[in-house]
């Protein structure tokens, strides 16, 4: 039986609006969500929802909206730097805050099957990973995954982050840190805000650099995978390594 506070929606868009039709609104959509399942709802209803938590008063429905138009996608808005997020009309600075801690609990969960499993025979939840935690940044970021023998993952390091087309890389700051970790084999990824996955010349000839870097340590190179809000691109699987 829906609570009584379901009833108080205007009939019709001309009717006036009670005081109270906000909080009626977002006891509709708790409701929906609790019997229909969170997984029912368009991506604009689930933003409201986690919004409703940090602006406890008010509609907020314009606001996870304009969140997503401007952005371009519910991964878009919570990969979106903070200092983007605070500039939204509406939003304000914890609540940009609380996006941004929502995001990092998605990239911690995303990130434990890779922790758990070989690597190498995980392509799905490495894939995964790595799309949650770059494909939406706004600027090139380099990226290290750093294996130990059995390719179970040391430790995920962003080494370097750049321009909205350029992210630099010292090889041997790489491998520096590869020996302090006490590492076997490395993954690099790094991004293209672009959305475009595609390696370019300056790419592949980076990743042979790291990978005569590595060789003289007896390290290997597993893969470079480029990550891009269209897709991704294996180094190893295009026969680039």
């Amino acid at each position: 039986m829906p609570p009584p506070d379901l009833q108080e929606a205007p009939l019709f868009l001309s009717d006036p609006v009670p005081p109270s039709a906000h909080a009626g609104h977002r006891a509709r959509l708790r409701h929906r969500a609790r019997h229909g399942g969170p997984g029912a709802l368009p991506d604009y209803e689930l933003l409201e929802l986690l919004l409703f938590r940090s602006l406890p008063r008010g509609d907020v429905k314009p606001l996870a909206k304009a969140l997503l138009a401007r952005f371009g996608s519910l991964a878009g808005v919570f990969g979106a730097p903070l200092e983007d997020l605070v500039r939204m009309k509406g939003l304000g600075e914890q609540a940009a805050l609380d996006l941004k801690l929502a995001h990092e609990a998605a990239v911690r969960i995303s990130r434990e099957p890779v922790a758990r499993r070989t690597v190498i025979t995980s392509w799905t939840q490495l894939s995964a990973y790595l799309r949650t935690a770059m494909a939406h940044e706004p600027r090139e970021q380099f990226r290290v995954l750093f294996l130990d023998r059995r390719n179970q993952l040391i430790a995920d390091e962003a080494m370097n982050e750049g321009t909205v087309d350029h992210a630099p890389v010292y090889p041997r700051e790489v491998v520096r840190r590869a020996l302090e970790l006490s590492a076997s084999a490395l993954i690099l990824a790094h991004n293209h805000p672009s959305g475009d996955p595609t390696p370019s010349q300056a790419d592949i000839a980076m990743t042979r650099e790291v990978i005569d870097a590595a060789k003289v340590l007896r390290l290997s190179v597993h893969d470079h995978v480029i990550v891009g809000r269209d897709g991704l691109t294996s180094f190893r699987a295009q026969g680039l390594i």
